[in-house]
């Protein structure tokens, strides 16, 4: 692990190419658009700041410059009520920006990388590696040495290759 001031704010301005996202977890719920959620709890419409939220225009920004933005969530069916919300909300709205997504479902099949923890991989030279705690807060992020990248890019490789595009696993098991 490295002692860094850098930011994932900062590995957004600068990546050149293509951000990649592991996601593992089944709750982030005490991590971010919380109004939204109980929201959509409630069965109410999606707040307006939820619709126009920064990160559709930091992808939307990052993708008409020409750069990827691309993520795999490890899931295992029934989804959580937070999953729900995250996929039909979420996920369907950073499309509309560009953000590409795909589900690797572990319902019917082990988990290929149960070891690797929730991240964000950097133009296959900067690792940003994510801590929640057990309620889906999220603790920080760790940037870790070059010498962990074959590693972070064999998850993701093992990810990609496993998963479907969100689009076409949606259709089958959303709701």
């Amino acid at each position: 692990m490295t002692t860094s001031s850098k930011t994932l704010g900062d590995c957004f301005e600068e990546f050149g190419r293509e951000a990649f996202r592991l996601e593992t977890l089944d709750d982030y719920s005490k991590s971010g658009s919380v109004d939204a959620y109980h929201a959509f709890l409630a069965g109410e419409s999606q707040p307006e700041e939820y619709k126009t939220a920064g990160w559709v225009n930091t992808v939307g920004n990052a993708v008409a410059a020409g750069k990827r933005i691309y993520r795999v969530h490890i899931l295992c069916r029934p989804l959580t009520d937070y999953l729900r919300f995250e996929l039909s909300w979420g996920y369907r709205r950073n499309m509309t920006a560009g953000e590409e997504f795909f589900i690797l479902d572990t319902t019917d099949q082990e988990n290929p990388i149960p070891e690797a923890p929730d991240f964000w991989l950097f133009d296959e030279r900067s690792i940003g590696s994510m801590s929640y705690d057990g309620e889906g807060k999220y603790l920080g992020t760790d940037f870790l040495e070059e010498d962990q990248i074959p590693r972070f890019l064999a998850y993701r490789d093992t990810a990609m290759a496993q998963a479907v595009p969100f689009a076409e696993w949606w259709a089958k098991y959303g709701k």
